[in-house]
């Protein structure tokens, strides 16, 4: 039988799509004051994976990682991806979302998504949230799943999280964090 452990810290990263940059600064603000200072933000990516967003949004988005410096413990995550949704409603105009804020976080393993909708490859997580495991770190970088989303494979993306990666990996260096 197994004993059961406490977790490692892990690396909270979100995932911001929006039409304006100024949208983008406007989150940074409250999703600091939550999470902690930001050790990593990725140029903006152009989004052109799906249509899902552009009724809503526009067109014309773009993608921006942003990790923070304090690692959290796993069981944060649906209080994190609560507190996005809570944000993604302040910065609405006219009743519409303007930013899609996405939460995850990043092991030295893999990569996990926080879902408001399930699916046969998402884990119940609790008030209304669920994790997919949508990364995984395999000979030396991140690979994807079958069920990973088409932007999440693309290599711009791996060499964020691979990036993200390193900086996780000297935290948990840095805090004598065993592995």
């Amino acid at each position: 039988m197994g004993k059961a452990t406490k977790p490692l810290p892990v690396k909270l990263v979100v995932g911001c799509i929006s039409r304006e940059n100024g949208l983008l600064q406007k989150a940074l603000q409250p999703l600091t004051r939550a999470f902690g200072d930001i050790d990593y933000q990725s140029a903006p990516i152009p989004f052109t994976f799906t249509n899902y967003y552009e009724k809503e949004f526009g067109k014309d988005l773009t993608r921006t990682f942003i990790s923070f410096n304090p690692l959290i413990l796993p069981e944060k995550l649906p209080r994190v991806k609560i507190f996005t949704n809570s944000l993604e409603a302040t910065l609405a105009q006219q009743g519409r979302r303007c930013i899609n804020i996405d939460p995850g976080y990043l092991t030295l393993a893999k990569f996990v998504l926080a879902s408001t909708k399930d699916y046969a490859h998402r884990i119940y997580l609790g008030k209304g949230i669920y994790a997919e495991t949508t990364l995984l770190f395999k000979k030396d970088s991140f690979q994807p799943w079958e069920w990973t989303y088409p932007d999440y494979r693309t290599q711009a993306y791996i060499e964020i999280f691979n990036r993200i990666r390193e900086i996780y990996s000297q935290q948990v260096k840095d805090k004598k964090v065993k592995v």
